[in-house]
């Protein structure tokens, strides 16, 4: 039995009496373990079969596949054994314990490995004693076919390219555009393995001889919310910088590179900033908000792009796409903006699950990369092979096997060319996935046989995994700190089995490995308290040899802290990098940084330091909250809500925050929640609390923002000019120097929403003069802050100051930069708002139909964020413009709901209008109410001279009077709407004015 085993490398782990236990991979894995597990099961059973005995000898064998640990000796000589851990070894005998005599069964997992390798009779699904939910398994009858696929990595050098010849000339056609100044774009997409970067490389081998300039961008898994991360590569690379550069140096390489483009200055100082290069006196000092160095740096960038292609045509590459961060993302959707104008052809690779959101544009062209033939798959094994020797039938089971994957046909020939003998290289061929594995398991199989064979590299190819998918030579030596020779050595192995590429040359090269999964593969051999102590270690050589990145990427060492388990540590440097990042406008990177910082403290025992930590990132989140998730949202509140219930413990213990405004900013939080869910009795309450809290305090800082919030409260009630009066109040404590940083910690400038609302004050109270300026000024001031949120946020108050002074063509050019910048950020609350501002255009330009779709969308899907607030503007627009389809019943359902929205919510500064809105309705209904008419339009005019809102009173008054006309009471009408329009001293140029007077001038006459 020992003997059958071992030929097929088995390793006897353990006698239990009659028993055996019995692994495969272990110590040294094999692609085909599945298929080594099978056979010398089968040849036992004939084995036992074939005994001559007095008795009749039977055999019962289970097999199963899974990932397991394996401990040390334990005992010794004959009695040696080793432990195991897992779940594999039980569901084994589980299985041997289910077979009938001479049976081998197989597991699920098992069967996934093998294809058509064995004839197997399924046995249907088990109720297995220790195992959870039924198992399907099956019995291994004898020997057959083996069909599959399988999945592996390049080798060292690139095999030439096969079966892509279109696919290669389309890009050769983009590029031969390109060249003539009209940018292309074209967008390959496929899955992992499919020859994505192949193609890209064959393009740039194509290129060679010709000038031009060729810009490589890299994303990584591990570098998902680090902003620019493959923008800083680049331009790293570009530089040529290396690790042990000084300063001078490396600045003086940047001027170097940055030279050939005469780069302004200044943005040479952004550049370096991006960077981490400190100034050393050689750049001026850009005195500028972080909004405003964000926007600088992405508008220095493309500068920088514009100047490259004035001397040689461009060629830019972003790879792996699929894992880039948001702000590079919005980076090359600018450039995939202006392109169209430019000497450039923009390559972005990435899989499936990827959504570029450029398609559709004229400039790009979406590649789907597919499967090769069988022809072409030929071709490409005829090219690995080169002069070695493949026997018919391997080579069929090849083509079989990989099913036209270039990286499964060119690793699966390499394996079969190192195996040692024909036998080998057969089972080697058919260890092969099923089609429903997504990563199979074979691949791992494979890969882990190259990773066991490389012998002490091993460790190296472990100690880089860790640090990521690209290293540093430097970084590498540091860490694994062997000596140079004997790592560079370990080094040379990787390379020459395909495992690494090598840019450069030490002590200043870099390493990537050459796919994710080799990373995920060597990282995987890790145990965990092994893994921890080497994250701990790539931690403290970051922290101390490596300050520059310890700094400037602080998200990179929070990762390795977070691994090896230093929780405050991780919870600090995430909190860190989250600041930043909220510092840069970088909202989804915000989120998930300090989510992680907050998982990292939840995870730690409590300390006042800790807890002051706590309440000061639980704060900071509740801004890039409000801008992605929604004002209203359940994440918005949960959060606002976690962080007011910390402060109030943390004062209940002695511990009350250091900083007084981290409260102000957590009831600001709860307002706008509120506002936003149209919540009047909370705002009110909320407002007061505020108000309270910033008198008490006197801060500047805070009674600007309680004036800020009281008036737009006061407002929302219908009281106008109470609301405004705060809003003049807190206008006048605004102070540049002190209050704009207060962006990032209230969500948007203070300055800028006081305008945005002063705007509509001073509409409603006659003043569109001055409605019309402070909206402009809001929007100018929002593009010098360059904080997209404070921008969205000036966009969209301005469109409905737009809308209702009757400036159209503002309004639709604010509501489409709007909805470009809500889509750019992902913000769930102002994308709806682009929509319903859309359909109110399509309403007013008699597109009833189109208004009706657009509005019910946007209804619909900014409901689901939890919010209301501006609903009866909206509500009662779709209500008109179903009217005006003859579709009655709908119009009077959505002015009902409007109705509500107003008496419910107490959001009363657009009463007027519902109701003015309704009398319309009510006279182009199939059967004109006049009197139902009238009745809605003296409310209004009430409501109206109420609240002091002119504008309305005036709309009312016209509407009225243009009824009054019709009846034949045209004296009744002008008497009326002459006191209203004589009160007005501005906007005379704006719509409602204009057909004001046309009206009294029509009755005039």
């Amino acid at each position: 039995m020992v003997v059958c085993l071992r030929s097929f490398d088995g390793f006897v782990a353990k006698f239990m009496g009659d028993g055996v236990l019995v692994y495969f991979g272990y110590p040294q894995a094999h692609e085909d373990d599945a298929e080594r597990a099978v056979r010398a099961g089968l040849e036992l059973v004939a084995a036992v079969s074939a005994l001559k005995a007095s008795v009749s000898l039977q055999i019962r064998v289970g097999i199963a596949t899974g990932l397991v640990v394996v401990g040390d000796l334990v005992g010794s000589g004959e009695a040696q054994e080793r432990g195991i851990v897992g779940e594999t070894p039980n569901l084994a005998a589980r299985l041997q314990g289910v077979a009938e005599p001479n049976m081998v069964v197989i597991a699920e997992g098992t069967r996934k490995l093998l294809g058509d390798l064995f004839e197997l009779e399924n046995l249907g699904a088990k109720d297995l004693k220790g195992i959870a939910g039924p198992v399907r398994v099956w019995s291994a009858l004898r020997a057959g076919s083996a069909e599959g696929r399988f999945e592996a990595f390049h080798g060292t050098g690139l095999t030439d390219l096969v079966g892509r010849e279109e696919e290669l000339e389309l890009l050769l056609r983009r590029w031969s555009a390109a060249k003539t100044g009209e940018g292309q774009v074209v967008l390959i997409s496929g899955e992992a393995g499919i020859g994505k970067s192949r193609l890209t490389a064959a393009l740039l081998k194509r290129l060679a001889a010709e000038p031009h300039t060729r810009l490589r961008y890299f994303c990584s898994p591990q570098h998902t919310d680090s902003a620019l991360y493959p923008i800083i590569g680049q331009m790293e690379r570009a530089a040529g910088l290396a690790h042990d550069d000084k300063l001078q140096t490396r600045l003086d390489k940047l001027d170097a590179v940055l030279a050939q483009t005469s780069t302004p200055i200044a943005d040479v100082a952004l550049f370096a900033e991006m960077l981490s290069l400190p100034n050393d006196g050689r750049y001026p000092t850009l005195e500028l908000t972080p909004q405003q160095r964000r926007q600088k740096t992405l508008d220095a960038l493309i500068s920088q792009l514009e100047a490259l292609t004035r001397q040689n045509p461009a060629l830019m590459i972003f790879e792996d796409a699929h894992w880039t961060d948001p702000t590079s993302l919005e980076v090359f959707g600018r450039v995939v903006d202006v392109i169209a104008t430019l000497r450039v052809l923009l390559i972005v690779t990435f899989r499936p699950e990827f959504d570029p959101p450029w398609i559709g544009q004229p400039h790009v062209t979406a590649l789907t990369i597919n499967r090769l033939t069988q022809r072409d798959v030929g071709a490409m094994i005829d090219r690995v092979v080169g002069n070695k020797l493949l026997t018919a039938s391997i080579r069929r089971d090849i083509i079989e096997r990989t099913d036209g994957v270039p990286l499964f046909v060119e690793e699966m020939t390499k394996a079969v060319l190192e195996a040692e003998s024909e036998g080998a290289a057969r089972r080697m061929v058919a260890a092969v996935p099923s089609p429903d594995v997504a990563v199979p398991a074979s691949l791992h199989a494979s890969l882990m046989a190259r990773l066991d064979r490389i012998g002490p590299a091993k460790e190296v190819a472990e100690i880089g995994a860790a640090i990521g998918r690209e290293f540093s030579h430097a970084l590498l030596a540091s860490v694994a700190g062997r000596p140079e020779a004997e790592l560079e050595s370990a080094i040379a192995r990787l390379i020459q089995a395909g495992l690494l590429f090598r840019r450069g040359v030490p002590p200043h090269a870099t390493y990537l490995f050459k796919h994710a999964l080799v990373q995920d593969a060597a990282y995987g051999t890790l145990l965990r308290e092994p893994r921890r102590a080497l994250h701990a270690r790539i931690a403290e050589t970051l922290e101390s040899q490596f300050a520059e990145i310890a700094e400037s990427r602080p998200e990179i060492l929070a990762h390795h802290c977070t691994e090896a388990g230093l929780i405050e540590k991780a919870a600090g440097l995430w909190g860190k990098a989250g600041q930043r990042s909220l510092e840069r406008s970088a909202l989804v990177e915000a989120i998930e940084q300090l989510t992680r910082a907050l998982g990292q403290i939840a995870a730690s025992p409590a300390t006042p330091a800790l807890r002051r930590e706590h309440i000061k990132l639980q704060v900071a989140i509740i801004t890039p909250l409000l801008h992605v998730k929604g004002y209203a949202s359940p994440e918005t509140k949960v959060a606002a809500e976690r962080a007011r219930l910390l402060i109030e413990e943390a004062e209940a213990l002695g511990e009350p925050p250091e900083d007084s405004l981290l409260l102000f900013a957590v009831l600001y939080g709860l307002w706008t929640s509120s506002y936003v869910a149209s919540n009047g009795d909370i705002m009110s309450e909320l407002a007061a609390q505020f108000l309270a809290l910033a008198e008490k305090q006197g801060r500047p800082a805070a009674l600007l923002t309680a004036h800020r919030i009281l008036g737009i409260t006061s407002m929302c009630a219908g009281d106008i000019e109470r609301g405004r009066a705060h809003l003049d109040k807190g206008i006048a404590l605004y102070d540049y120097a002190e209050h704009r940083p207060l962006a990032a910690r209230f969500g948007v400038d203070a300055r800028v929403s006081i305008l945005s609302y002063r705007s509509w004050a001073s509409w409603f109270l006659g003043y569109p003069g001055a409605a019309l300026a402070d909206a402009d000024v809001a929007i100018k001031d929002a593009r010098a802050i360059g904080q997209a949120a404070t921008l969205i946020y000036a966009l969209g108050h301005a469109t409905i100051t737009y809308f209702q002074c009757g400036n159209y063509a503002k309004a639709i050019a604010a509501a489409d930069e709007l909805g470009v910048l809500a889509d750019e950020k992902g913000s769930l609350h102002w994308k709806p708002h682009g929509m319903m501002n859309q359909g109110w255009l399509a309403a007013v330009a008699g597109k009833p139909s189109d208004a009706v779709r657009m509005l019910t969308s946007g209804i619909a899907a900014y409901r689901s964020r939890g919010a209301a607030v501006w609903m009866p503007l909206y509500l009662s627009q779709l209500a008109r413009a179903h009217a005006e389809l003859d579709q009655f019943d709908d119009a009077w359902r959505w002015m009902g709901e409007a109705f509500r929205a107003v008496e419910i919510n107490k959001e009363r500064w657009w009463k007027a209008e519902v109701h003015r809105m309704a009398g319309e309705i009510a006279l182009i209904s199939p059967e004109p109410d006049a009197a139902k008419a009238e009745i809605y339009f003296e409310r209004a005019l009430a409501i109206a001279r109420e609240q002091q809102a002119k504008s309305w009173e005036l709309r009312a008054a016209t509407s009225m009077a243009r009824l009054w006309r019709d009846q034949g009471k045209p004296q009744q009408a002008r008497d009326l709407l002459a006191p209203i329009y004589a009160w007005f001293t501005e906007g005379f140029d704006t719509l409602d004015l204009k057909q004001a007077k046309a009206l009294f001038d029509e009755m005039a006459s």
